[in-house]
């Protein structure tokens, strides 16, 4: 094991050194935000990363177990900070004791914590870090059972009490089909006004398929071994299902505050497992061997059955909504993840689509009800001046089924992109020192929803 640690060790002093070639202790600008980076085992912690903000300090405090996942994080900055393109000046200050979380308690090297890492102690991480005074801005999910939900919901609390921020990740709300989807469904004249729909025929479904082996900022993503084990990283159900629930209230209901004990009724759901061969586990994490915390979850001494699928159906607000996630282990060759969302409403359907028609890259359509309407295409025209205002650059082009949006390429900025997006939206957040009122409430509202389908997944399965 010894070995093993070493070079890992080596690395994180080297790199560390080299953010601080002075050999003096780091201090922030309190004039500015400052960072600081928790335990980053997900990559999504680096991408927050990935671009400068004018109101941040340069300098991040990082603090975690000394090991791969630090490793890999210290890495892709590394590589923002070296990239030939319009490279970044991140100065990453390291603390690898054992006692990291008490000692960035204590230390209160800056005042916006990042978390986006192993689930398992999250959400106690989240509610010690607000209590203590520190904004957190936390991947999702902060929850990946009822015991977090109870955690998170009173780490709101907390935070409404000590006037800092707690904030999740959203970065689908800047996808620009998404976007788009929300805004015609907002236009009387082109939507109409939302269906009901029923559990069969649900009025809003939102499916993700994703898959294990990936790339990110241009490599092959390494994932962490406890990435595969749901007691850690959190079963498909309350993982990926935490954005399109997220999507469902912010579309359907924009701006408006969710009562989770009260406008949401869970009717069923479904979790099933991908089987992972030692070999695909291997790929991807670089490990040559099942650890002993995933031997519970593995069959036949080679097959890891993951828990990375789930689907459930709920009502919010009376209106059925359905929402679904697969992951498969690698995309076939040209394809990759994909996202199928639709919006039922009385004049028309609100299509996202993302399949080999669309070159896996997503669509939106709009199909009328009624085929033919004239009076329709008279009111979709009006709106799409309206679009246009916004977003200039979007057309309309007529196919058979209605019309497809058609989406200048500046729009599409990307996946990774939207971290810094998110990111800015955060710092305006805590310029005004507070979060828009609906988005407490609807945060709650979301873990519980997730957090809920799992509960009952696991309650019928078998049924």
């Amino acid at each position: 094991m010894k070995k093993i640690l070493l070079p890992l060790a080596l690395l994180t002093f080297m790199i560390s050194c080299k953010n601080n070639e002075s050999g003096q202790p780091a201090t922030a600008d309190s004039s500015k935000i400052t960072l600081i980076t928790l335990d980053p085992g997900h990559f999504h912690a680096a991408l927050v990363q990935k671009e400068m903000y004018p109101d941040v300090d340069s300098n991040v405090f990082v603090y975690a177990p000394a090991g791969q996942d630090l490793d890999l994080h210290l890495k892709r900055i590394e590589s923002y900070n070296t990239r030939a393109e319009n490279p970044t000046h991140w100065k990453e200050n390291i603390y690898t004791g054992a006692d990291f979380f008490q000692k960035m308690i204590d230390e209160k090297k800056g005042n916006v914590v990042v978390m986006s890492g192993n689930n398992q102690k999250k959400a106690e991480y989240i509610l010690n870090t607000v209590s203590a005074g520190l904004n957190v801005l936390a991947d999702k999910p902060m929850a990946i059972d009822k015991a977090g939900f109870e955690l998170v919901k009173n780490a709101f609390a907390k935070a409404k009490e000590n006037k800092v921020l707690l904030y999740d990740i959203m970065t689908e709300r800047f996808e620009i089909n998404t976007t788009l989807q929300r805004e015609f469904s907002q236009i009387p004249g082109v939507f109409g006004t939302l269906e009901k729909g029923t559990p069969e025929n649900p009025a809003v479904t939102k499916e993700s398929v994703h898959y294990l082996y990936k790339f990110v900022s241009g490599s092959v993503l390494q994932r962490p071994a406890w990435f595969l084990d749901v007691t850690q990283q959190g079963e498909g159900i309350v993982d990926v299902t935490t954005h399109l629930v997220d999507l469902v209230q912010w579309e359907c209901f924009p701006e408006q505050a969710i009562d989770y004990q009260n406008d949401i009724e869970m009717v069923s759901a479904k979790r099933w497992t991908t089987p992972i061969t030692l070999s695909q586990f291997t790929e991807i994490t670089k490990q040559p061997a099942f650890p002993d915390y995933l031997k519970k979850d593995i069959q036949k001494d080679s097959i890891l059955n993951l828990y990375s699928n789930g689907s459930f159906n709920y009502k919010l607000r009376g209106v059925n909504a359905k929402v679904s996630v697969t992951w498969g282990y690698k995309a076939p060759e040209g394809t990759g993840d994909t996202h199928y969302s639709i919006m039922r409403g009385t004049k028309a359907n609100l299509v996202i689509r993302q399949g080999a028609e669309q070159n896996y890259k997503p669509v939106l359509y709009i199909e009328p009800v009624k085929k033919g309407d004239a009076g329709f295409e008279k009111d979709l025209a009006a709106a799409l001046k309206t679009i246009q205002e916004k977003y200039p650059g979007v057309e309309l082009k007529k196919i058979a089924a209605g019309w497809q949006v058609a989406v200048p390429e500046k729009y599409n900025t990307g996946h990774e992109a939207h971290f810094g997006q998110v990111m800015q939206r955060y710092l305006q957040f805590l310029k005004e020192k507070k979060l828009p009122d609906w988005e407490v409430p609807n945060m709650i509202a979301k873990y519980f929803t997730t957090t809920s389908a799992l509960e009952l997944a696991k309650k019928t399965a078998g049924k």
